[in-house]
């Protein structure tokens, strides 16, 4: 018992000592892997809690942490009298701790609903501390790359800005009149500058301002954007603006009336990034001002952007405008509603430009297949523009076609569409644009790619016109309608053209149990039927009693045939010298013999051409452009053009 005295004597005395002598006592304690992405990573955003570097700022300060975060406003006052404190430190705290504030009054937009005063004027304050830390200390960001500190301010001002933007849209849409070109919240002053951003159609005011980060879409392999400065949001306005035929389609039409579409547009979704910019050239005068410029950007014409003599990556993403537009479309039942000739389909072909026109950029044009629409495209196209270099070197246009109608037809239509707008972006086509086009078509749409780059000479008219014989005004009238669809030459744009499961010499299917009822269930439309339907009376001629014969246009699925004559006849039309040609082709069964092989639809037989350059075949079903397999053949196809391109 003694002993235990001794000892307890002891302690308390080295306890006296240590706290006589003033000084700390420092222990150690081991991090695993969750604590150090918590110690380096974990912030007000992510986690609700301050990040330990703000903590250990106002340690240092020797402020407690709660008092602070309970009076944000007086803490970052109390924040700016303390001399010695790195200024760097200092506003990221700052930037933080705002953060933290805006959150805590319930500072998350909502569509629809603004927020108030107080969590607008939080956001704006995170926003402008971290500005002044970004851009007026004396370190610049380039110089600070790699510390997680910047990364973390950077998406606190990215964050901030995304919010402020949005509710300030809610706010304009609820009284437009209030705002012109300027709001006002609480002390602050926004002004807008539109100079560096163009909305689709010339739209002078978005239909929707949507944050791309609050989108996740299924269906798309991967969302491709770019890290850097700015709020990522998606601007949308109306189908009426652009002349969009599927959204159009969704809308009421009066009675008796029919509704006039473009035959090209822009998609009504654009992707923007939005920066707000403090008056001020230096530290002190960018923290006292109230007066706030709103900057949009086009990530696709925008990679970065001059701020204070720095030249700072502009933030894009370039997956959402992209996946909204597909996920709002209505393109599945409407392009169904198009080859079985419905209401609300479509009559004629319509092109899509993926982006506004650019004249520096080539053009890569995709054609889809039977009963389908863009979608077809969806991961093919969202991996092109998530490539940056392709994306630097091109711009998609998409042509949405009604596939119940004839080839010949619809090759003709697709080629004069192609030459109206190129003549309207470039009409001098003089521009990169208006060469070295790439043309890239799955299933029919491959087929039609073809004719597209094919000298028809007279071997579809020949083989029209074998065994008939017409004259006089009867042959005419037939030469004069039939022949601009039977006589063609190559499209002089286009340089490169790839062939995904294209039944070019059609393919047995289209004339089975399954091809015979679905072609019956096809309808065409009226106009084409009454504006051919002298001339098909012409070509059928009067039966033995003088009678006239009936004879109806093949359809889309007719022309797919093997035994078509129309197929028959353009499988061997000459591919023009100066297109280069790739083939990815399908097939079912890698253990049946590759020439005897199929996708389910398509023959090996019927989609091989000889002389293309290369020739992928990817295990897979009819849909293969869709695969990774493919995708990424695509990829280095166009790798290699825009290499070849450069060289020249």
């Amino acid at each position: 018992m003694t002993a235990v005295r001794a000892r307890v004597r002891v302690a308390l005395a080295a306890v006296l000592l240590l706290a006589l002598s003033g000084c700390a006592m420092v222990t150690v304690q081991s991090r695993g892997p969750g604590d150090y992405i918590a110690q380096t990573r974990g912030d007000v955003l992510s986690t609700g809690k301050l990040s330990e570097a703000g903590a250990e700022t106002l340690k240092v300060a020797g402020i407690e942490p709660k008092p602070c975060q309970a009076d944000v406003a007086a803490c970052s006052a109390q924040l700016d009298d303390i001399a010695g404190l790195d200024p760097e430190r200092r506003l990221a705290a700052q930037a933080e701790l705002w953060t933290g504030a805006a959150l805590a009054l319930g500072g998350k937009s909502k569509p629809g609903v603004a927020l108030g005063d107080a969590a607008m004027d939080a956001w704006l304050e995170a926003a402008q501390h971290a500005y002044a830390y970004l851009f007026f200390t004396e370190r610049t960001p380039g110089e600070r790359a790699f510390e997680n500190r910047q990364t973390q301010v950077r998406d606190y001002y990215n964050y901030a800005v995304q919010q402020v933007v949005e509710s300030l849209y809610t706010r304009w849409r609820q009284a437009p009149d209030d705002a012109e070109g300027a709001f006002a919240v609480g002390p602050w002053r926004l002004s807008v500058d539109l100079s560096g951003f163009r909305l689709p159609g010339d739209a002078g005011q978005p239909e929707a301002l949507i944050p791309a980060s609050s989108l996740r879409f299924d269906g798309l392999r991967s969302t491709y954007r770019r890290d850097g400065f700015g709020a990522e949001l998606v601007a949308e306005v109306s189908a009426e603006t652009v002349g969009d035929p599927a959204g159009l389609a969704r809308l009421p039409v009066a009675e008796g009336k029919r509704r006039q579409t473009p035959d090209f547009s822009e998609v009504p979704f654009a992707p923007a990034t939005l920066l707000l910019r403090f008056e001020g050239q230096d530290q002190a005068q960018v923290l006292a001002t109230r007066k706030v410029q709103l900057l949009p950007y086009d990530p696709y014409r925008s990679d970065e952007v001059v701020l204070h003599g720095q030249r700072v990556p502009l933030a894009g993403n370039f997956t959402a405008a992209y996946g909204l537009w597909l996920a709002r479309s209505g393109f599945a039942a409407q392009s169904l509603r198009s080859m079985l000739g419905r209401d609300n389909g479509i009559d004629r072909p319509h092109l899509y430009l993926m982006q506004p026109f650019d004249p520096d950029r080539r053009i890569i044009l995709m054609l889809h297949g039977l009963a389908s629409s863009p979608e077809a495209w969806v991961n093919v196209a969202n991996e092109i523009a998530g490539d940056e270099q392709l994306r630097g070197h091109y711009q998609i246009w998409q042509v949405y076609y009604p596939t119940n109608m004839p080839m010949a037809w619809n090759q003709a239509q697709i080629r004069s569409l192609l030459t109206q707008a190129l003549q309207r972006f470039d009409p001098s086509g003089q521009a990169p644009a208006s060469r070295d086009m790439v043309l890239i078509g799955h299933s029919m749409g491959g087929v039609l790619a073809r004719l597209l780059v094919s000298s028809s000479g007279d071997r579809l008219w020949d083989s029209l016109m074998a065994d008939r014989k017409l004259s006089g005004e009867r042959g005419r009238r037939v030469r004069e309608r039939l022949q601009p669809l039977l006589h063609f030459q190559p499209l002089p744009e286009v340089d490169r053209a790839i062939f995904i499961a294209a039944p070019h010499r059609g393919t047995s299917a289209a004339g089975g149990r399954l091809g015979r009822l679905v072609g019956r269930l096809v309808r065409l439309p009226v106009t084409l039927l009454e504006r051919f339907g002298d001339v098909l009376q012409d070509l059928a001629g009067d039966d033995d009693k003088g009678r006239p014969r009936k004879l109806l246009p093949p359809n889309s699925i007719d022309n797919l045939r093997d035994s078509d004559p129309f197929i028959r006849a353009a499988a061997d039309l000459p591919i023009s010298p100066g297109v280069r040609y790739n083939s990815i082709i399908a097939r079912r069964d890698p253990k049946v013999p590759l020439a005897e092989s199929d996708d389910g639809l398509v023959p090996y037989a019927s989609a091989h051409l000889p002389g293309a350059e290369s020739e992928k075949v990817v295990t897979s079903w009819h849909s293969v452009q869709e695969t990774p397999q493919a995708i990424l053949e695509i990829r280095r196809i166009l790798h290699e053009e825009m290499a070849a391109n450069a060289g020249r």
